[in-house]
């Protein structure tokens, strides 16, 4: 009995660069409508960078607010599912059981949010969102249909390969 060889393991080389993430999803699409195996593609970001998106200051009442935001839907969820299982008087329903449990969940939660803002000491007053960009995505195709990519996306109304393929 023989083991398929993995795909990470197969020799790989990149059939087109792209600028932006968009263009090289839509050549995979392109392939994918020409009945290309995109099963032996990849896209791979090229010299990522980590990026913060700051997106406000964060004040005790935002520290507040997200809190009991969080605190609520835990709560919730605690308290419907206390009704679910009946672990408390069965008279009192599972919704009911679930609004206090997001009134109790809010409360706590927007204490302990306020506290572990206070605790920063203003070292972090902000809020932001990370997120990761490349400045170019290679498609790579497996060596043994490589050719049979460019072919496909070099045809007319195709997306086209971007900035020249480098081996």
């Amino acid at each position: 009995m023989t083991v398929p060889e993995p795909r990470s393991a197969r020799p790989r080389r990149v059939v087109a660069t792209y600028p932006d993430y968009a263009q090289a999803e839509r050549s995979v699409d392109y392939l994918s409508d020409h009945d290309f195996p995109v099963e032996r593609t990849a896209i791979v970001g090229r010299d990522l960078e980590m990026v913060e998106q700051i997106t406000g200051r964060l004040t005790y009442w935002g520290a507040a607010g997200r809190g009991a935001s969080s605190g609520a839907v835990a709560g919730a969820l605690i308290g419907w599912l206390f009704g679910l299982f009946g672990w408390v008087n069965p008279l009192v329903a599972g919704l009911l059981l679930a609004l206090y449990g997001a009134l109790i969940g809010a409360a706590v939660g927007a204490l302990v949010g306020v506290i572990g803002h206070a605790l920063t000491g203003g070292r972090r007053d902000f809020s932001s969102t990370p997120g990761f960009r490349a400045s170019s995505y290679d498609l790579l195709a497996d060596d043994e249909v490589a050719d049979d990519a460019v072919r496909v996306l070099q045809e007319a109304g195709a997306p086209g390969v971007g900035r020249p393929a480098t081996t």
